[in-house]
């Protein structure tokens, strides 16, 4: 893959362990810190991630027209600063809620900001043919990190406090920086416009480019809808399970940190799936049998029984995951201009994330009127109706060519990655 993909991998790998180091990093803060409510937890978990995203709008557009490789240092050393404001506020005795709310907020938009430039820059420095090698590469390395992060982070907080997993996030931004800074210089530079400032209409164009391609739009459809279900139900089975049915923590960690063993086999299967049945295939097949799983979670129970049945459905659900992620990633870059790649990642991260917090709101409430278990069953029902969103037309396309030089044909196939 190269030396430049080395350093980019090594960059990535540290800022994900990072990351899964300080998991839960602000809402222990909040309780354990600040002795914030319930209420303010959910305020801090919700608002972070929405407003993070609404301000990531914009920035689209801005990262299209400049060179990658300065644009994602730039926002490693923005997600740097941020977190380290919180050990200083900590130090100095100003610490509060707000601060916390604040710098969720900035992370949030950085963090989509990056991955938009991220994937760009990837599309210049990889071969096509080994777009999807370097994709399964980076799954691999992030269900790696979960599956190591959360135990070491916990750990680090039982002896030394929640501010220093913050410290070490922060340190780990810093290195990716630097990681990214090594990768070199070799990026094509980008369109004429780069110095010009992105019109109005720039904000749409990544949105436009989504729901009109006929291969992109059922798979965002499925996407958002896909994720903001499981993750809808993801804090109402923290609610049951420590609740009710009364398991430990280190059992309910336990229940979620093996099955990401799954994601990390899925990702190495990625490719040889690919190469025996085709890309398409397996695109529309993984991403079916990801759906199938978690109904399981509406049927939980006490005891090692449960605690099975949580295990065995997370696992088959993350290893689907980890098989389509990577696909849908290559797939979604081989359908996208080179032009638009930056804007249409963040258009489809700013809105799967609307989706999830919005559906998240919505389980809330169903679960206060039905129920914990009856809301967790509804997803598990509702995802199993989501692979008829996924793309069923032949699959002809390759990387269309960019749509200021060459018109798309009717289908969003190229005309004769």
């Amino acid at each position: 893959m190269g030396r430049r993909f080395g350093w980019l991998w090594a960059a990535y790998s540290v800022s994900v362990l990072g990351t899964w180091l300080a998991f839960d990093a602000f809402p222990l803060i909040a309780v354990l810190v600040l002795h914030a409510s319930a209420a303010q937890v959910a305020l801090l978990a919700a608002t972070g991630p929405a407003v993070g995203a609404v301000l990531a709008v914009p920035l689209g557009p801005w990262v299209e027209f400049r060179r990658k490789r300065p644009v994602m240092a730039a926002m490693d050393l923005v997600r740097c600063a941020a977190l380290l404001s919180v050990p200083a506020a900590y130090l100095l005795g100003a610490l509060g809620i707000g601060q916390l709310i604040a710098v969720s907020v900035v992370v949030a938009a950085a963090d989509i900001t990056f991955n938009a430039a991220s994937g760009a820059f990837l599309k210049s420095l990889v071969p096509r043919d080994r777009l999807l090698r370097a994709n399964a590469r980076f799954e691999s390395t992030m269900w790696t990190a979960t599956v190591l992060g959360p135990p070491l982070g916990g750990a680090a907080v039982g002896v030394l406090g929640p501010i220093t997993t913050v410290v070490a996030n922060a340190a780990s931004f810093l290195l990716s920086a630097l990681g990214i800074r090594a990768v070199g210089e070799g990026e094509p530079a980008p369109r004429d416009r780069g110095a010009a400032r992105p019109r109005a209409a720039d904000l749409l164009d990544g949105w436009r480019h989504i729901l009109t391609s006929p291969e992109l739009r059922p798979l965002f459809l499925n996407v958002a809808l896909v994720n903001g279900l499981i993750m809808a139900t993801a804090p109402l089975l923290a609610v049951l399970m420590l609740g009710p049915l009364g398991f430990p923590p280190w059992e309910y960690g336990l229940a979620f940190a093996v099955p990401c063993l799954g994601g990390l086999a899925g990702s190495r299967l990625a490719r040889p799936l690919v190469a025996r049945h085709g890309q398409r295939r397996i695109l529309l097949a993984s991403g079916a049998l990801r759906a199938a799983w978690s109904l399981g979670l509406a049927f939980v129970r006490p005891g090692l029984p449960g605690l099975l049945i949580v295990m065995v459905t997370e696992f088959g659900l993350i290893l689907c995951a980890g098989v389509f992620n990577p696909v849908l990633a290559t797939h979604r870059l081989d359908h996208t201009p080179d032009d638009l790649t930056a804007r249409t990642l963040s258009a489809w991260s700013v809105g799967t994330k609307a989706s999830i917090a919005a559906l998240t709101a919505l389980w809330g409430a169903l679960a206060a009127l039905a129920g914990t278990r009856t809301a967790i069953a509804a997803a598990g029902v509702l995802l199993l109706a989501t692979p008829a969103l996924l793309p069923r037309a032949a699959d002809r396309a390759t990387a269309p060519p960019s749509p200021a030089t060459v018109p798309p044909s009717p289908d969003g196939s190229p005309p004769s990655r």
